[in-house]
């Protein structure tokens, strides 16, 4: 399918590429050296509108198209893929969560202030026992007159040290398994709940990522999310959905690994010419560039799906995931390759994409889970 770009895409494409580049790429190594979470980059993001993706306009989003949204994370993780997560995760799965599900007033009190990017947004789901068994919650949730109390600790929380509102999964009845968890919208300033232990990461390490500990945490009853019993259909409506933008973000770094390979590939001499003329370079090189041309159009084909509507994206965006991962982490080994033994020096980026690069096949559900999302949709089809 040819996914050729719309006026406004194209416009959305060229405008994202000249912050990223301008704004984002000069102190992305010093970020990463520091794990220093970019709060000026996500301030001018969000007057530019890109912390609003999702959103409609009347809550002061921008309401773009899912294709814009993987273009925007893709550009951003060209050059900095720890921006493009904090990104993704905020508009994926913290705005988007209320924007389906929230009431009218949840929708007017905080998507406001989260596509303005006053406020950050994370998705607490995961918990040390409760990774790709995503069903096997311990976090309760106990109804008591007007609020909900919360018990529990959360892990692997990206954006959860810095975020003003947490989307929280928990068990508001165990006894009904899946269909017994609940979603909440927890403000930071809520009593009872903190971040916990700041992960040090081996990469992605200007994204912030930690436990959240929620100890008798007053959630008022007006924050309940979807209603009780909704809170696993929630997350894999959101978890569904969000794929597409990891998907992008790994295609972003794939991009970006490629482009450092082939620069390098034209200076870097052997044998009294440039290593780009040896075959064994030139092959590399040409697998990375097809590979990555079938990853993209994988993952704005899920793009395109989702905002044609008509069918189930589960298959898609899984697949759209997967695969751009997978191909995200062969390319920039080929780019560390290419580069010999700079390429094993933090002065050149393809060290950094090759840290980054690793996760993506790892969060918003394990590979492994996304082949048996895939085989299952795939069977309902027969």
């Amino acid at each position: 399918m040819d996914f050729k770009l719309t006026e406004e895409q194209q416009m959305i494409r060229d405008t994202i590429r000249d912050f990223a580049e301008n704004e984002v790429k000069p102190g992305v190594a010093e970020r990463d050296k520091n794990s220093e979470f970019p709060y000026e980059l996500l301030k001018k993001l969000g007057e530019m509108g890109f912390l609003g993706v999702l959103v409609p306009e009347e809550y002061g989003g921008s309401n773009l198209d899912n294709l814009s949204y993987a273009i925007i994370i893709e550009e951003l993780a060209r050059v900095d893929p720890a921006l493009a997560v904090t990104v993704s995760v905020h508009n994926s799965v913290a705005c988007y969560p209320i924007v389906v599900w929230g009431t009218e007033e949840q929708k007017k009190k905080y998507l406001p202030k989260m596509a303005s990017g006053e406020w950050i947004g994370a998705f607490s789901l995961t918990e040390p026992q409760a990774g790709s068994d995503a069903a096997n919650q311990k976090t309760k949730a106990i109804k008591k007159g007007n609020k909900y109390i919360l018990n529990g600790t959360k892990a692997w929380c990206t954006n959860g040290p810095v975020a003003e509102v947490l989307v929280v999964v928990a068990q508001t009845d165990p006894s009904k398994g899946a269909k017994g968890i609940s979603a909440f919208i927890v403000e930071k300033n809520f009593k009872g709940i903190k971040a916990g232990k700041v992960e040090d990461k081996m990469g992605l390490r200007a994204s912030k990522t930690s436990e959240i500990i929620l100890e008798d945490c007053e959630v008022p009853e007006e924050n309940l999310l979807g209603g009780e019993g909704m809170g696993y259909k929630v997350a894999l409506t959101v978890l569904g959905s969000s794929r597409i933008s990891i998907g992008a973000q790994a295609l972003g770094i794939a991009q970006g690994a490629f482009e450092e390979a082939v620069k390098y590939s034209k200076v870097r001499e052997a044998f009294s010419q440039p290593i780009c003329n040896f075959q064994a370079i030139s092959f590399m090189i040409a697998d990375m560039a097809t590979k990555i041309e079938a990853a993209r159009n994988l993952v704005y084909y899920a793009a395109y799906k989702k905002d044609e509507g008509k069918e189930k994206i589960a298959k898609y965006s899984s697949m759209a995931k997967m695969y751009a991962s997978d191909i995200a982490n062969e390319v920039v080994a080929k780019a560390v390759q290419i580069h010999g033994g700079y390429g094993y020096s933090k002065e050149y980026p393809v060290e950094r994409f090759f840290r980054d690069a690793r996760v993506t096949t790892i969060y918003e559900g394990t590979n492994e889970i996304q082949r048996i999302v895939i085989a299952r949709e795939l069977m309902r089809e027969e």
